[in-house]
């Protein structure tokens, strides 16, 4: 079954915990090694940037644009992730850049703010009804 396949797969593989492998998170260690296939392609991505170190490796180059330090040099751009939504909004600092402009919700603090595009246009309409309303959760109101 399942042993033989990977053993045969993955005959110089030696992990304590075989179904880590290839299971879509990136795990480090002596799974990300060459004799584990690079924790089956799942670390493939995050070893072309030896010099990012992020809490979830998985989440580099994974199709959404994580903010902090995911979005840096070290890491890529967040693999690449990032690339688009730098040059739209290349001031707008934010934890979850993925939300700008996405989900037709107006989010407060730094998304609702000119360098983010008004939250990629989420808040125009709020900011344009309620000028002088600055709250964490704007699509609250109304």
């Amino acid at each position: 079954g399942d042993c033989i396949e990977f053993n045969t797969k993955y005959p110089d593989c030696k992990v304590d915990e075989p179904k880590y492998i290839g299971d879509g998170d990136c795990d480090e260690g002596k799974y990300n090694t060459k004799e584990c296939g690079w924790d089956g392609g799942d670390c493939i991505e995050i070893n072309k940037y030896p010099d990012c170190k992020v809490d979830k490796p998985s989440r580099i180059g994974d199709g959404y644009c994580n903010g902090d330090e995911y979005n840096t040099e070290e890491c890529g751009w967040d693999g690449g992730d990032c690339i688009e939504f730098n040059k739209k909004y290349p001031h707008c600092k934010v934890d979850y850049p993925y939300l700008i402009g996405v989900d037709g919700f107006c989010d407060g603090g730094e998304h609702n703010s000119e360098a983010c595009g008004w939250d990629g246009g989420d808040c125009i309409e709020f900011n344009t009804k309620y000028p002088d309303c600055k709250v964490d959760y704007p699509s609250w109101i109304g």
